[in-house]
């Protein structure tokens, strides 16, 4: 059975930036066509696609990209079988028995997204193999879904007007995942997603724990700095990890002051372990960037 979620009104952080990016989206998607929301991980492209999907006001399903995927995992497959046993005995001395095996078809995800007209949301697609996407090809390009031959199904579904598929991908060098072929890219509109300015962020931050936007700032502003120095930016985000120091703090009351010995330890433990130095660098460059924003909160 396929998992269909409905619509939602969930909370979304729309600031301007992301209010643009989101017009940009939906406007290719209203005209018919599907979209591939590429870029680090930790940029939102996830939260972005369920926020689409939800404006396009149609049920929504998921599938998460999986290198031991098969086409059958996306179009459906043989499950199973009837069997029908008939025994006549009318006559005492004469038995007649007949026995029929007949396989059941049950759609996947993809199938049924076409049949009824619903969203599907393929998330970090390029971690399937190539070969699995092919079935797409058709889908995106004549709007007809092509299903295997022994389906005891039409050889072909076309899909429903309604129908649209929103792609999700971190970039190649990411470990785990495939390069897409050519034939698919050239049939979806491709938006890159860039680190989230600091504006969104701070919104995002104060949206999701709770905290004052003077708080979030703080935490947004020591995370970039840090990140800036100890990691390569543009091939990750920050957002996740202010998150999880501002979700950490705000129920423990643990006030966000680089003075306070506790707000010190959670910084250390979430960044520390994400940068691509040393941990004993990683520990100095953190004790600068305290002491260097208890000197600035001090003037």
């Amino acid at each position: 059975m396929t998992t269909v979620l409905q619509p939602n009104s969930q909370k979304f952080v729309d600031t301007p930036s992301i209010h643009r990016l989101t017009r940009r989206a939906l406007r290719y998607l209203q005209a018919g066509f599907s979209i591939h929301l590429r870029g680090p991980a930790g940029t939102g492209k996830t939260t972005l696609a369920i926020h689409l999907a939800n404006l396009l006001e149609r049920p929504i399903v998921l599938i998460f990209g999986d290198d031991e995927y098969k086409s059958s995992d996306l179009v459906g497959n043989q499950r199973g079988y009837n069997r029908k046993k008939v025994v006549d005995n009318f006559i005492h001395t004469v038995v007649k028995v007949e026995d029929e095996f007949r396989q059941s078809w049950v759609d996947a995800r993809l199938t049924t997204a076409c049949r009824e007209g619903l969203t599907l949301i393929y998330d970090e697609f390029n971690r399937s193999r190539p070969e699995v996407n092919n079935v797409l090809l058709p889908v995106l390009e004549e709007k007809l879904l092509v299903l295997p031959t022994s389906s005891q199904q039409p050889e072909y579904i076309r899909a429903h007007p309604q129908f649209r598929i929103i792609f999700t991908s971190n970039p190649e060098e990411y470990c785990g995942v495939h390069e897409a072929q050519d034939a698919l890219m050239d049939r979806l509109i491709t938006i890159d997603l860039p680190e989230p300015d600091e504006l969104t962020q701070q919104e995002i931050v104060v949206q999701k724990s709770g905290l004052s936007r003077s708080e979030a700032s703080t935490i947004v502003t020591l995370v970039k700095r840090f990140r800036e120095r100890t990691t390569t930016p543009e091939k990750s985000s920050g957002l996740r990890a202010c998150l999880i120091i501002a979700t950490v703090c705000q129920p423990n009351d643990i006030p966000v002051d680089p003075t306070n010995p506790d707000f010190r330890d959670i910084c250390a433990d979430v960044l520390i372990s994400r940068a691509k130095v040393s941990h004993t660098q990683g520990r100095s460059v953190l004790e600068e960037l305290f002491q260097t924003a208890i000197a600035v909160g001090s003037r």
